[in-house]
């Protein structure tokens, strides 16, 4: 994790704009969201998932970069107060608090675009045809028909009755495509088989909802200080989740769960992908 970290930091200082000229506000903003000390969980199944199927790492630490980009677009908008509304990100003040609205909206357009950017430049992969399925997947992740359909669907769940399906459908689209694309991206950089393709996608179903149960776990058992953010707020707000769904013990039982089904889809690989398996079990007990 920490080299996942150490790589995506060096690629995104060398692809994200300097703060300087009369726009440099807006870079600014763009910096202090983007080097908040987020965990990057995202670019390092990039990277793991790379290195596991021996795709070029430079070009995978770009692609993370650019996932993270988007990623962080998206945390930002969330936290504007006609979204979510909150102070806290990171244990820091959000970037609406740190600048205002303003450059805080133009900051998110201005990483969700600078994303492609990074995807489309010929130093990501020098195959056209792998930069394009890259550039589609984050799209299609990042959509009407992904994490921008899953806050949709989230923004409207105080007001309507889910069932379980409805809030497994919510999560996999708001969280877990951004996951997917993450896991997909070492295989097709790698220009690797379908096999290997499945097996990455599959895995990162399970970890993306595994990786919001524990973030509604923690949104209920955690407190503001541990978390780096506020905590309490889906009950407050009347959002359904598996949480309140299948109660507590019932969700951390879910947890468990896909933590083992997840671990179990990568055994074909064997000892190679020791850190890919091992990361959803450290999630089951996540402070942050």
């Amino acid at each position: 994790m920490k080299r996942a970290v150490k790589l995506t930091d060096v690629a995104l200082e060398v692809v994200l704009p300097p703060p300087e000229g009369l726009h440099g506000r807006v870079a600014e903003a763009m910096r202090y969201a983007v080097f908040a000390g987020g965990k990057r969980l995202r670019p390092f199944l990039v990277l793991a998932g790379a290195e596991l199927l021996g795709a070029d790492l430079d070009g995978a630490a770009r692609t993370a970069a650019a996932i993270e980009c988007l990623h962080t677009y998206s945390l930002v908008h969330d936290d504007l107060p006609a979204m979510d509304d909150d102070d806290l990100r990171r244990g820091r003040p959000t970037t609406h608090k740190q600048f205002d609205e303003a450059t805080a909206i133009l900051a998110g357009d201005a990483l969700l675009t600078v994303a492609f950017e990074i995807l489309a430049d010929p130093k990501t992969h020098p195959s056209a045809e792998v930069r394009c399925k890259l550039i589609a997947g984050l799209a299609k992740a990042g959509g009407s028909q992904g994490m921008i359909g899953g806050q949709m669907i989230d923004m409207l769940s105080a007001q309507r009755s889910y069932g379980q399906d409805d809030i497994v459908l919510l999560q996999r689209m708001k969280t877990g495509a951004l996951f997917e694309i993450s896991a997909e991206a070492g295989p097709i950089l790698a220009e690797a088989g379908a096999d290997d393709l499945e097996r990455l996608h599959s895995f990162a179903v399970d970890f993306g909802l595994l990786f919001q149960v524990t973030d509604d776990l923690m949104d209920v058992l955690g407190d503001a200080a541990t978390a780096g953010k506020a905590v309490g707020k889906d009950l407050e707000q009347g959002k359904q989740t598996l949480v309140t769904t299948l109660g507590l013990e019932g969700a951390k039982r879910e947890a468990r769960r896909l933590a083992e089904r997840a671990s179990q889809t990568l055994s074909i690989y064997g000892s190679k992908a020791d850190a890919l398996r091992a990361l959803p079990f450290e999630l089951l007990d996540r402070t942050s």
